[in-house]
């Protein structure tokens, strides 16, 4: 118990007595019976007057002045005095996972893990392969450096005897496409100058597949090309079409004869190309016809496929 505190000493002027409260003019019979409350009068003690309390709160708690605090329960917990309490429309706070929950814990960072896991493993995979697991479909062909000594045309050496002495050939290397090409002039024995035209290119595409727009070019090349007829052939690589046009009307002073024949076999494509102009000029009164060119065109393209491989 803590000792109350001590009365200072009493003024000349009262008696040591406690003071007594002014009395109260009577109220007058007229006067409401809700009148304001009278100030409290000075008084020489330093602590308020105990019986005319100053206004309070009326939903204030009672203070304990000088009591010691209760001791906490068994049990309890301190908690923040300044954290909102549960009540007042708040939800009551959440307890922390008990030691039971280190499975479930366990089990989602193994799946974060997996996750991450399989995401480099997938990244890996395109690394490797270049994209979405996709790699340039060759099937084992080559560009060689010198497609004119690479490439067969034997079957028009019948028709046409005298070999070029200065073909045209040339060969890309690049990351994206490897290409070989060879021009040359097919000429009779009795002929000063060349009669028709061969033409031969492979493209070995190493970063797109081709296929697409193989396809667009050759299966509808009689929709940007007119007066030219064009049939797939089977047998040779995986795809293959033949365009022809014959302006000649069987004359062989005018007019001209055209051949091609266009293979695709995974991503590598391969074109032989024939051609012949015709005039009044010209020694070669007895030219193939377009029948014999194509036939040729076939053989010496799937003999050449096959040296392309080896």
């Amino acid at each position: 118990m803590s000792t109350p505190p001590q009365q200072p000493p009493s003024s000349p002027q009262q008696p040591p007595s406690t003071p007594q409260q002014p009395q109260q003019p009577p109220q007058q019979p007229d006067q409401s019976p809700a009148v304001a409350p009278q100030q409290p009068q000075p008084t020489a003690y330093p602590y308020p007057n105990p019986q005319s309390p100053p206004p309070q709160n009326p939903y204030a708690q009672p203070t304990l002045v000088n009591q010691p605090a209760p001791p906490p329960q068994q049990g309890a917990q301190q908690g923040n005095p300044y954290a909102v309490q549960p009540g007042y429309g708040y939800p009551p706070p959440v307890a922390p996972p008990s030691a039971g929950g280190n499975a479930a814990g366990r089990a989602v960072l193994w799946a974060v893990v997996g996750a991450v896991v399989a995401s480099a493993a997938w990244a890996g995979g395109i690394f490797l392969t270049g994209g979405f697991g996709t790699r340039a479909d060759l099937r084992g062909y080559q560009a060689p450096a010198n497609l004119c000594s690479g490439a067969d045309y034997s079957s028009f050496k019948d028709e046409y005897p005298v070999d070029d002495s200065s073909p045209t050939k040339n060969v890309l290397k690049d990351p994206a496409l490897d290409e070989s090409y060879c021009s040359l002039s097919l000429k009779k024995t009795s002929s000063s100058y060349g009669d028709a035209y061969l033409t031969m290119t492979v493209d070995l595409h190493k970063k797109t597949d081709p296929g697409p727009e193989f396809t667009a070019t050759w299966k509808k090349y009689g929709d940007s090309h007119t007066d030219y007829d064009v049939s797939p052939v089977s047998g040779i690589g995986e795809e293959a079409y033949l365009v022809t046009q014959d302006t000649s009307n069987g004359s062989t002073t005018s007019g001209s004869r055209y051949a091609t024949l266009a293979v695709r076999d995974g991503w590598m494509t391969y074109t032989m190309y024939y051609s012949a102009y015709f005039s009044s000029y010209d020694s070669d009164t007895d030219p193939p016809t377009l029948d014999n060119v194509t036939d040729w065109l076939k053989t010496d393209t799937r003999s050449t496929l096959e040296q392309l491989k080896s």
